[in-house]
Parts: C-alpha cells; sequence; structure tokens
C-alpha cells in the first residue's frame, strides 16, 4: 500500500480518501496514541471523513479533541504534546480532500506514515470494547491567533501605517490572517474571506493567475503589500504594491537572511529543498549562515536531521520550501499565517523594496523530459555522472537528484517526477535557456541509451 504522498493522503472524497479509509487511518492512528486532536478545513466532505477519523480514533483506545473548522497551522499548533488529524486537500480543488498527521507540532515521518500504511494494509482490528474512548470539543484558535502575534511582535516593526488586502481563497486563513494583521495593528481589507468548501472566489491554488482580482485590487489601491492563501492556510504568496507576485523564493530569501542575521546560534542554518533558488544559498552566505537540503515535502524531517546531526553550537533557524515555511523558533509546523505577519512586520520596518533589493532574481525554467518510470532508477544513476562532466565546474550534490551549483551561482537540478513518467529539468540562470538546454541535451541522451 502506498497511501502517502509528499503531503499526507490526498484525493478525490468518493474515491481515494473516503469516509472508509478515513476510518481505518484512524484506527492506525488511534493505536498509538492516549490524546488526538482531530480538525478539518472548509471542504463539504469534511464533517464525514472527520466523523469516520474520530470513530476510527476512539475504537483504537484514543481520547478525541475535536477542534472544529481551523487553518492547518492551528490544528499543528494544538498537536503539540500529543497528535493530531488534520483533515484538509490543501490547495487541490473542492472534490479532493486529504489527512496530514502530526505529533507533538511535527508531521509524521516517512517511518511513521509507513507504519500506518501497513496497519491499514492489515486491516488491524479495533481495542477490546471497554477500552474504547471519549471525545470532547476544544477550542485553540483564540490561543493560536495569540501566539502568532506575540511571536511577530519579536520581529520587525510594529505595523501601524501598513495597508495590507489578503485574499483568502474563501479557506481556512479567512479565520487566521486577518485577525492577526490586524492585532499588530495593520489596516486590512480581505477578499474571498468566507469559509465555502465549493471556493467559489477563486480555485484553492494560489497563483498569478488564481490571485489577478487581489493583484489587481492592490495595484489599484494604495496598499503596502497583498497576501494570498491556499485552502488550508499553509501555503502563501506575497505580491507587491503594483500588483506584482513577488517570487516565492525572494521571499524565502528575505526570511531566511532575517533569521540567519539574528540568530544567536554560532552555526546558524537555513533548510529548504533541492528545487530552491541559488538566491536563497546567497543571502543566507552573506548574512553567515549555511543551507541544508532535504526532498520535497520532507522539511520536518530536514530539521531533524540537521538537529541530530549538528553540534552544540549549530540551530535551525528558519526552513522553507516554495511557499511553505517553518518558523522554527515558534514551532515545527507550516504556517503561512505566522508567514503573513513577520512579513508584515518586516515590510513596515523597511519596506517590500529595500527587503527585495539585496536578492539575486535570475531568469527560472522547468523542462519535463519523458522518461517511463521503470528506467527512472537507471536514468537517474547514468546522470550522476554524466551531468558533472557536462559541468565539471559546478558542484555537484547528489541527495536528492542532480544538482549542480556554478561559480556564478546559476543552478541545474534534475530529478525524477514522483507521479509522472517524466525527469524535471529545472535552471535558474542569466543565460537560462542556454543553460536548460545543455542540460536537457544530456539527460535526453541518456534517457535514449536506457
Amino acid at each position: 500500500m502506498d497511501l502517502f504522498g509528499t503531503a499526507g493522503i490526498r484525493g478525490s472524497a468518493r474515491e481515494r480518501v473516503t469516509p472508509e479509509l478515513a476510518l481505518a487511518v484512524g484506527r492506525a492512528v488511534g493505536r498509538d496514541a492516549d490524546e488526538v486532536v482531530v480538525g478539518r478545513d472548509g471542504r463539504t466532505t469534511g464533517p464525514a471523513l472527520a466523523a469516520a477519523v474520530e470513530a476510527g480514533l476512539l475504537s483504537a483506545g484514543a481520547t478525541v479533541r475535536r477542534v472544529g473548522v481551523v487553518p492547518t497551522p492551528a490544528l499543528a499548533s494544538a498537536s503539540r504534546g500529543r497528535r493530531g488529524v488534520m483533515l484538509t486537500a490543501s490547495h487541490n480543488p473542492p472534490t479532493d480532500n486529504g489527512i496530514k498527521l502530526f505529533v507533538n507540532g511535527v508531521e509524521y515521518d516517512r517511518e511513521a506514515e509507513r507504519r500506518i500504511d501497513r496497519r491499514v494494509e492489515a486491516d488491524e482490528p479495533s481495542a477490546a470494547w471497554d477500552e474504547w474512548a471519549d471525545s470532547s470539543h476544544v477550542d485553540p484558535l483564540p490561543d493560536y491567533r495569540e501566539s502568532v502575534v506575540a511571536y511577530a511582535e519579536t520581529l520587525g516593526a510594529p505595523a501601524d501605517d501598513l495597508r495590507v488586502a489578503v485574499d483568502c481563497g474563501n479557506g481556512m486563513s479567512a479565520v487566521g490572517t486577518p485577525q492577526v494583521l490586524r492585532d499588530l495593528g495593520a489596516s486590512v481589507v480581505t477578499l474571498n474571506a468566507n469559509v465555502d468548501g465549493h471556493f467559489p472566489g477563486r480555485e484553492s491554488k494560489p497563483t498569478p493567475e488564481s490571485l489577478a482580482d487581489l493583484r489587481a485590487f492592490v495595484a489599484d489601491g494604495d496598499f503596502d503589500l497583498g497576501v494570498g492563501h491556499d485552502g488550508d492556510a499553509d501555503r502563501i504568496v506575497i505580491v507587491d504594491g503594483t500588483g506584482e507576485v513577488i517570487h516565492e523564493d525572494t521571499v524565502v530569501a528575505i526570511l531566511a537572511e532575517r533569521y540567519v542575521r539574528t540568530a544567536e546560534a554560532a552555526d546558524p542554518v537555513v533548510v529548504t529543498t533541492p528545487n530552491a533558488s541559488a538566491r536563497i544559498d546567497e543571502r543566507v552566505r552573506a548574512a553567515g549562515g549555511r543551507v541544508e537540503r532535504v526532498r520535497l515535502g520532507a522539511l520536518h524531517e530536514g530539521i531533524a536531521r540537521v538537529r541530530r546531526e549538528g553540534g552544540e553550537d549549530t540551530a535551525v533557524v528558519f526552513a522553507a520550501e516554495p511557499w511553505k515555511h517553518v518558523h522554527t523558533r515558534f514551532g515545527g509546523w507550516i504556517d503561512g499565517i505566522c508567514s503573513a505577519a513577520v512579513l508584515s512586520r518586516l515590510v513596515a520596518e523597511s519596506g517590500l523594496s529595500a527587503l527585495r533589493e539585496p536578492v539575486t532574481e535570475r531568469p527560472y525554467r522547468k523542462v519535463s523530459v519523458s522518461c517511463p518510470d521503470d528506467a527512472k532508477s537507471a536514468v537517474m544513476a547514468d546522470l550522476t555522472t554524466s551531468l558533472p562532466e557536462a559541468f565539471p565546474e559546478a558542484e555537484v550534490d547528489t541527495d536528492h537528484g542532480v544538482r549542480l551549483e556554478l561559480p556564478d551561482s546559476s543552478w541545474v537540478l534534475v530529478r525524477p517526477s514522483g507521479t509522472e513518467p517524466y525527469v524535471r529539468v529545472y535552471a535558474e540562470s542569466d543565460e537560462v535557456d542556454e543553460l536548460i538546454d545543455a542540460a536537457t541535451d544530456v539527460v535526453e541522451s541518456v534517457v535514449a541509451a536506457n
């Protein structure tokens, strides 16, 4: 069985993430737990799935605390000291739903997911009848919002004169980001700020296209920045005062540099993913830190690894992949609401243009090369030697695909798709067309030879 992708279990609520599956996952999680918090986003299929998860947990002997409709970061925060189950498909369409699992504020790692996978496949029975547990309702949202405000106030400057437009996309940020930013003193105008599982205002995934209304609204108004979220409020997109979407890696670079510069540790580390831009490495190095990379969807595993392998002078001060940020001093989960709060304080202090100015933004491209699934392993093995031979001046990292960083900080990443019959080629360079063409030629020749 292979239930888990890069962000929990996700798919059609009628064909994949069904009440039957939710019941089985709940029972599998409950075997490890004394107490579990269960929350959901605003999707129409959420109540049925939450009820099924709760039944599974209770029948395994785990006490359930129902938190209702909340952002994923609030559920993750509430899972500290216990386990958590969040029913959400994040930015997927309204026909989908999903299951994300947490323990002590951190997503399940691969081994924990495999354990759940094995139990679901084995269809293990419930606990003895007299060991079944009970449930009750708790409301973690007020405490979560207060904690985000208190944390953001440790960074940047008061946001009293800041004007922010927030597009909640009919998702869960509607009960988080506007309230937090107003508590920080900002003047906030919202779009699509009612929670609606049909996502009538726009598609849940925040992209330059889906945020067209926000971009036009910000450009026509007098705003310092715009904020767009996905359905469960773990992703964030930033729009400047002209309506331009700020590149997601530039946002990561801004936050990473600030966290490194203000770190108390002698060895401050930023964890990111192989597809993240070298602009992040540049700003982190300039601030006196270093970057460690981990596979997509596994920031929590990368944080744990650095903490395990580092000495007493090492600290993970920030972790991020595009659009998703872990503010490690605040918590171990991805949190778009916290990002909105922190960025608002930084913009209030310096202005968005000044924050962006030191970041080198090079052209970026991605190409997909057809490759049969059964040939991917052999192709990637050959590319670990053929790509470095084609780019002898590059520094090579083969932990997660093949990543080449050139002396001018241009970079290429080649990795197999986990879901489609392709090998992906990413490149960022002032001469991006020439660089990606050269790398793609190597990849195509290796695929043809296999």
